[in-house]
């Protein structure tokens, strides 16, 4: 019997149909290139920090306003722009250079000379003078009488004294401060010259071996295109796989519900034909018997000795048989058109389409391996492409004068920062004597204040004597005399420190921060010819050193500065179809059939297109339906017999309760033997005519659509697998290119602000401004200031105390 295979193939089939559907609930991919993350950022290595000139800055200070104030006084002094035509004569022709034109550019400094000159002449002088004065009892000496006024006025000294020694002891404590921290920068500044020198010849030097090095740095995106080319043809079937599952699981579960469809309604089909024929076989069989039955039970009911049977008799003369089954319609021809079906095995052919699919990433890994061998080769000619640029870079040719020209500048720095670094050391050694001078002189008016204040206290008559306002007097003295013999010392030395330090700042700082130093070296005749910048740092003819420094301090690469820009285009040298047209090129040719899936061979379609022409929709199941309502025998047999049972026990007559007991038992028998037998085929097939009635409307229509379904997925899976195979070669090329953007532009960057940066030459002139303006001229200038102050608060600080000391003495006209 075929029955059992076609219940086997029924079950393969749902096995398969669970597979399926596990499939389709996993999730499908997405067919947008994935965002850049974390990990697609190269890391390269800065190998060129070593040689880098470190910028320097002003820091703030809480001595800024002394400096601002003191910047204030000497653009007073000095109100002259830059004297280009007197400096152009200077370097030019020094012999033309007349005096008259340097005093009248140094005016300022020339009216200062004169002020100095005269404290310097009048203070040895007056302290002469005050000698001889003291020598006759005059100056310093004792009051005359004694006045009401005298108390008002001893306190008024006593004020102005301590308040000039306030103003010398702040000035002085300045003088200290800035002269320790013009000591403190002048050493590491005078270091930072050759140091800087250096760096910027070792930076000019070093540029062949950076533009190596970063270069070498081409194996960062190397490494990792690689290692992304390692996972590409997998990522690919996986991608195809992962987009194209659910319609082609789709197709398959449909292919297997139809082929569940064909199976079950065969088996449907053979069990209607076989019960039907066994239904009409047992109905004749069963006739001849009933019709005896029905003979007999009615001659019994019909017999006078029969008490009460009358009730019974209609029922008994309607016994006859009910559904006749040889009326329905036949399914042989149905059977005879589907004899053989299936002829494939539709669970084996659904396995196979199932397994080709999910092979697609191992069949992409297989047709795509030669495509990833080119390119890794590819990826060893790209590192001869980028050789190139080390290979090409012209620098080192033109940056020879420069680096004679630093050369030569740290040559001839030498002497000079020698000399500067002598002259820095008597200048600290004479500041700190002649300001502990000062300090020596503000102890003497600060002990001869206290004794002298403290033998007031204690004297009783103005006129007695007391020692301690005697030795207070003499301390006065004593600061005043070193006052007198210093303060000479103290003006040279400020003028000194003020004529270098003021010029410094009023002809070199002030014009180097507003450009003026600039425009006077790029004007052309003011420099000697041994001395022309531009052609000794080679530079371009169409470029002057305010232009140079410019580009320099904005991030221009030396070769844009040099004269090397119009035979040497980086930007050129770094755009990226350059390295990237043959690997775009392989990638762009490469084309592989991927989706050949066969979901549904010639005999599986040729068994579905029978079994929709099998006129299995054709038959007529209301018949059967219309047949199954009526009984097997319309009259029930089982009521009959109980109805007989019950006349038994009424009869007196034995021999007719006899006679319908055995009828009874005789309809009992026929019941439990035939009738239910034949009712029990009526409900199986009561479950194939409903299966079938249900299934066959749409028959036609749902094989079409499976068919019309499975072709058109066999014949999309090739075209969508090549558009998918497309869009992710497409975004990892994008991707691979993102990696090789950012390694060129890491060079072009590095190469400009690192390895061939301009900017180390105009940070090494703006740390200059730095060193000298900001941290060495500004305490200098301090300096001379704040002793210029303490210089000239002696005067009223002798003033004061010459006076002061009349009164720590007792009245002359008191003693007589």
């Amino acid at each position: 019997s075929p029955l059992p295979g076609s219940l086997l193939a029924a079950e393969a089939m749902r096995a398969a149909g669970l597979l399926l559907a596990w499939a389709l609930l996993q999730p499908a991919g997405t067919q947008q290139c994935h965002l850049a993350g974390p990990g697609s950022v190269l890391r390269f290595t800065d190998t060129h920090t070593e040689i880098r000139v470190p910028a320097l800055h002003r820091v703030p200070s809480s001595l800024d306003p002394l400096y601002g104030l003191v910047r204030r006084c000497l653009d007073l002094i000095q109100q002259n722009p830059l004297p280009t035509e007197l400096l152009r004569a200077a370097l030019n022709e020094p012999g033309s250079v007349r005096t008259s034109q340097v005093v009248q550019y140094e005016l300022g400094y020339v009216a200062c000379a004169t002020v100095a000159l005269l404290f310097t002449v009048a203070m040895p002088v007056a302290g002469m003078c005050f000698c001889y004065c003291r020598s006759r009892q005059r100056c310093g000496g004792r009051l005359r009488a004694h006045r009401r006024s005298l108390g008002c006025r001893r306190h008024c000294l006593l004020v102005c004294l301590s308040l000039t020694s306030l103003v010398i002891l702040t000035s002085v404590i300045c003088a200290f401060v800035t002269s320790q921290r013009v000591k403190g920068q002048m050493e590491p500044g005078l270091g930072a010259v050759p140091t800087t020198l250096r760096t910027l010849r070792q930076h000019i030097a070093n540029v062949p071996q950076g533009v190596q090095m970063v270069v070498d740095q081409f194996e960062v995106p190397r490494q990792q295109i690689i290692s992304d080319l390692g996972g590409l043809s997998r990522s690919v079937g996986f991608s195809i796989h992962a987009q194209l599952k659910a319609m082609t699981y789709a197709a398959l579960v449909d292919l297997q519900d139809r082929a569940g469809d064909l199976q079950t309604s065969l088996h449907h089909l053979q069990i209607l034909d076989k019960t039907a024929r066994a239904l009409a076989s047992a109905r004749a069989e069963l006739e001849p018997a009933l019709r005896e039955r029905r003979r007999r039970v009615v001659a019994l009911l019909d017999d006078p000795r029969c008490t009460s049977c009358a009730s019974v008799l209609g029922r008994a003369q309607s016994l006859e048989l009910g559904a006749d089954y040889s009326k329905v319609p036949s399914v042989e021809k149905v059977l005879e058109a589907l004899a053989g079906l299936p002829r494939s095995d539709f669970a084996e052919m659904i396995r196979q389409g199932n397994g080709t699919f999910n092979s697609i990433p191992e069949l992409a890994v297989e047709r795509m391996a030669q495509v990833i061998q080119d390119l890794q080769d590819e990826m060893a000619r790209m590192t001869e492409k980028v050789q190139s640029i080390a290979n090409s870079f012209p620098l080192p040719d033109y940056t020879r004068p420069v680096s004679e020209a630093l050369v030569k500048a740290e040559d001839r720095s030498q002497p000079y920062l020698r000399e500067v670094e002598r002259f820095e050391q008597y200048r600290w050694i004479a500041g700190t004597v002649l300001c502990s001078i000062i300090l020596l002189i503000l102890a003497c008016n600060v002990t001869g204040m206290a004794l002298g204040a403290y033998g007031l206290s204690k004297r009783e008559d103005p006129s007695d004597y007391e020692c301690r306002g005697e030795a207070g007097a003499k301390f006065l003295l004593v600061g005043v005399g070193l006052a007198f013999l210093f303060s000479w010392l103290l003006v040279l030395l400020v003028f000194a420190t003020f004529l270098v330090g003021g010029n410094i700042q009023t002809l070199v700082c002030r014009n180097w921060v507003n450009q003026e130093i600039y425009k006077f070296i790029d004007t052309p005749g003011n420099l000697p010819p041994s001395m022309n910048l531009t052609r000794q740092l080679n530079l371009r003819r169409d470029s002057n050193l305010s232009a140079a420094y410019r580009e320099c301090k904005s991030g221009a690469g030396l070769w844009e500065v040099l004269q090397l820009k119009g035979s040497y285009d980086l930007d050129e040298h770094l755009k990226t179809p350059k390295y990237t047209a043959d690997f775009q090129k392989r990638l762009g040719d490469f084309t592989a059939r991927l989706g050949d899936v066969r979901l549904l061979r010639s005999e599986g379609r040729q068994d579905l297109e029978t079994f929709a022409r099998s006129g299995m929709d054709e038959v007529d199941y209301r018949r059967f339906q219309e047949e199954m309502k009526n009984p097997v025998v319309q009259t029930s047999l089982p009521g009959l017999a109980r109805s007989l049972e019950g006349l038994q026990k009424m009869q007196r007559n034995g021999t007719v309760a006899g006679r319908l007991a055995a009828e009874a038992r005789a309809l009992w028998q026929m019941q439990n033997s035939t009738v239910q037998s034949q009712e029990a085929l009526v409900a199986k097939l009561g479950e194939s005519v409903q299966f079938l009635s249900r299934l066959a409307p749409h028959l036609q229509e749902r094989v079409k659509t499976t068919l019309a379904t499975t072709a058109s997925v066999e014949a999309q899976l090739p075209v969508q697998a090549q558009q998918i195979l497309r869009q992710e070669i497409g975004c990892f090329t994008r991707k691979e290119l993102r990696y090789f953007a950012q390694y060129l532009n890491w060079v072009g960057q590095t190469l400009r602000e690192d390895v061939a940066s301009c900017q180390p030459l105009a940070t090494a002139l703006d740390n200059g401004r730095v060193i000298l303006c900001d941290r060495i001229a500004d305490p200098w200038n301090a300096f001379w200031f704040s002793l210029g102050c303490c210089t000239f608060f002696l005067i009223p600080n002798i003033i004061f105390a010459v006076r002061l000391t009349k009164h720590f003495r007792p009245i002359r006209n008191r003693l007589m």
